[in-house]
């Protein structure tokens, strides 16, 4: 059990925002050669929006029920969309809403289709500063098409409820939310409507599976790299991604990770499970989508001879391990927590039942979103005020670490506990910090690093001491689902002594973008 000490509660929007030097702002998306918006490339010199500091939603008892929502079918109707038609229908989408959302591409695939990303916020073409990347990606698997005109839908509510449900406007006014409705445009195309099963269009046009074709922290992986996985690859090396879904289809299930293990037997099924050391935050993210959908937490089998899953999640490998996969990628190369979202036990249902399945997944992808807004966030600074960029970061019994932005922003979703924070960069001295979690509220935490060939002194308004004299910024607490932060009111409370940590056990080793 942790030892309990003293911290001080801080709510003042300046004190987050205030060590960021002059002259940075807004990332503007590159056109490209057919005009649309290409893959987002930040420059130190470009302006940031700082949005206002309307903090934060309790998740868990906001948004109980299903919205009503009845797209115009003059725009999107509840059919499936070739590439052509998606195309067309995400560049009109930007069109009629160019204050909430931009178009821009990633890549192509093999066979030379965009893979269209449409990002849904009230600041679509600018980082806003201190406020949180997330995604979902649909139809990795071509013949798994539920996915991907579930994200269309999706953008479709979002842009089409700012202006009248607070809960969505929260959402964009403080997230940026990134959809990519198919990574696999050429398998979709060689698919069939109708087909439950089989294999057809799963694969890219060169045969390979997409699922199995990243890097893998437990097994080489000799699969040559295609263009679809290559431009994921790309984009999340570019923008940091703090929360991801990867929507399949063929169960109705949960997975997280890791997928992989390092003694499997590929395709062995009700395999051990292979837990992260974030497998408290991983449970938590899957029962929050399992649990907020019509029908997966009941954990029925899609068929008789399938697996039955409990509480409709599970772990990648205690399912069937396999090597390769995306979002073992994701959380172990960049720190992005990634989940795998089966929705349908049909993998290409007749396009009738299309509205069902918006029905059962509706309120599970609103709410998952918001969970990137759970745990803690904050800034990496020198003493006088400059980001620092690529900080290693890693929370102390954690393996897997993660990087802070170019303006030294760094986010992790963590359960409330008391946690402590190791930060390490180049030039300057290793800091440990220690703060807490609580239930809903996001901690903000500041953490200035002190050169590590300098003797200056510099003065520091932050509240919390670490046992070196340096201070850090921690809590944020919120009274109202919406609230905007006040500033100079601050409170002196002592953390409850009956307060655990939920990190578990392990090694002090770093892992971090090759």
């Amino acid at each position: 059990m942790r030892t309990t000490r003293s911290v001080a509660l801080v709510i003042c929007w300046y004190a987050l925002i205030g060590f960021v030097p002059d002259g940075i702002g807004a990332a503007q998306l590159e056109s490209g050669a057919l005009g649309e918006e290409r893959i987002l490339q930040r420059k130190s010199d470009d302006p940031i929006t700082v949005s206002d500091g309307h903090y934060a939603y309790d998740n868990s008892s906001i948004l109980q029920k299903q919205r009503a929502y009845q797209p115009d079918v003059a725009e999107l109707d509840f059919v499936y969309h070739n590439h052509e038609e998606m195309t067309r229908y995400l560049r009109a989408t930007t069109a009629r809403y160019p204050n909430l959302t931009a178009l821009y591409s990633i890549g192509k695939s093999a066979q030379g289709r965009d893979l269209w990303v449409l990002v849904v916020s009230a600041s679509p073409y600018e980082h806003m500063l201190g406020k949180p990347d997330v995604k979902y990606i649909g139809n990795i698997h071509g013949n798994e098409a539920v996915g991907r005109e579930l994200l269309l839908h999706l953008a479709q509510y979002l842009v089409s409820s700012y202006a009248s449900d607070p809960y969505i406007k929260w959402l964009l006014d403080n997230t940026r939310i990134h959809l990519l409705p198919s990574l696999n445009p050429d398998g979709y195309a060689a698919s069939k409507e109708g087909t439950c099963d089989g294999g057809q269009g799963r694969y890219n046009s060169r045969g390979f599976d997409l699922n199995r074709n990243f890097p893998d922290y437990f097994k080489q992986n000799n699969k040559r790299s295609q263009p679809e996985t290559e431009a994921v690859k790309d984009w999340i090396s570019k923008i940091q991604f703090v929360l991801s879904g990867s929507l399949h289809g063929g169960a109705l299930v949960v997975s997280y990770p890791y997928d992989n293990t390092p003694n499997a037997i590929f395709h062995s099924y009700l395999s051990q499970p292979s837990l992260t050391p974030d497998d408290d935050v991983f449970k938590h993210l899957s029962l929050t989508y399992a649990n907020n959908h019509g029908k997966m937490s009941r954990g029925v089998a899609c068929k008789t001879a399938s697996p039955s899953f409990e509480n409709g999640i599970t772990n990648g490998a205690a399912w069937y391990p396999l090597t390769g996969g995306m979002q073992d990628f994701n959380y172990v190369w960049h720190g992005c927590m990634e989940v795998t979202l089966e929705v349908s036990c049909c993998k290409f249902p007749p396009a009738y039942e299309l509205r069902k399945y918006w029905d059962d997944n509706q309120l599970s992808l609103l709410k998952f979103l918001a969970e990137v807004h759970r745990g803690v966030q904050g800034f990496i600074v020198d003493p006088t005020g400059n980001p620092v960029e690529r900080a290693q970061l890693k929370i102390k019994g954690r393996d897997i670490g993660f990087t802070t932005t170019k303006y030294g922003e760094f986010w992790r979703i963590l359960m409330p506990g008391v946690y402590k924070l190791e930060v390490f960069a180049d030039g300057f001295l290793p800091k440990e910090i220690d703060f807490m979690i609580v239930e809903q509220h996001p901690t903000l935490l500041n953490v200035t690093l002190q050169p590590s060939k300098s003797e200056v002194s510099f003065g520091d308004t932050q509240t919390v001491s670490n046992g070196d004299g340096v201070k850090d910024l921690v809590q944020l607490p919120v009274s109202s689902p919406v609230q905007q932060m006040p500033t100079d009111v601050a409170t002196s409370e002592p953390l409850p002594t009956n307060t655990q940590a939920s990190a578990t056990g392990g090694g002090d080793r770093l892992i971090f973008t090759p």
